[in-house]
């Protein structure tokens, strides 16, 4: 990884354009080629990003220099560095991924194995799809060949909406993957959850983990 403490201008170019006048920001090249532009503020959320693949064309040097970075799809983000106050590489080798609670990864598993639980036709892409910021649980497309990108929580609260929108305005930055919607996956949907879900256009879906399991016949219950 390298990183990059500098006084920088960035302007996104793509399907929507973006500026960020002059100030000292740190700019991340991470191993798998993606580069993100972070403030000292606002969370772990950068300001701006490129998804790899892409690449990085740099002209001059020293603290005045250009970067140019370019992905498959033609979108561009060019970084001016006025004055670079630190750069640095780091090797952070193979990283072996979160550890999730154990109900919920297996949530994850089951629905994994039966994504149909989802609807008739639903197909498994992948667990654990890659993004620059951090795997989502499951990608999936639907019976008519959608992409669908699915969070699982085994309570479903705000922080986890807010979660999956940062994926999905990502995952809709690639043309291949475009239009991708979302699904809120949880055995306990808060109140406030399912309504900033619903604002954002992302579905709910209430997961019983017994009868995933095979444990329980919800069409036996008497109540």
């Amino acid at each position: 990884m390298r990183i990059v403490v500098a006084r920088c201008v960035v302007d996104y170019a793509g399907r929507l354009s973006s500026h960020l006048p002059e100030a000292v920001r740190v700019i991340m090249v991470k191993a798998d080629g993606s580069v993100l532009v972070h403030a000292d503020g606002g969370s772990y959320k950068p300001l701006n990003w490129m998804s790899p693949p892409c690449t990085v064309t740099v002209e001059g040097e020293g603290s005045a220099q250009r970067w140019r970075v370019e992905n498959k799809a033609g979108e561009t983000l060019t970084i001016e560095l006025i004055e670079i106050w630190h750069d640095s590489e780091h090797d952070l080798g193979i990283d072996p991924g979160l550890v999730k609670d154990g109900v919920e990864a297996h949530l994850q598993v089951l629905l994994a194995e039966r994504i149909e639980t989802l609807g008739q036709g639903w197909t498994l892409v992948r667990r654990e799809y890659p993004t620059a910021i951090g795997p989502v649980d499951i990608m999936c497309r639907d019976a008519d060949g959608r992409s669908v990108a699915v969070e699982i929580k085994r309570r479903g609260e705000i922080d986890g909406v807010e979660q999956l929108t940062r994926y999905l305005e990502l995952l809709n930055r690639d043309p291949v993957l475009a239009p991708v919607r979302g699904i809120f996956a949880a055995q306990e949907i808060k109140p406030q959850a399912r309504t900033l879900a619903t604002d954002r256009g992302i579905d709910c879906v209430v997961l019983d983990y017994d009868a995933m399991r095979g444990i329980d016949d919800p069409d036996s219950r008497l109540f």
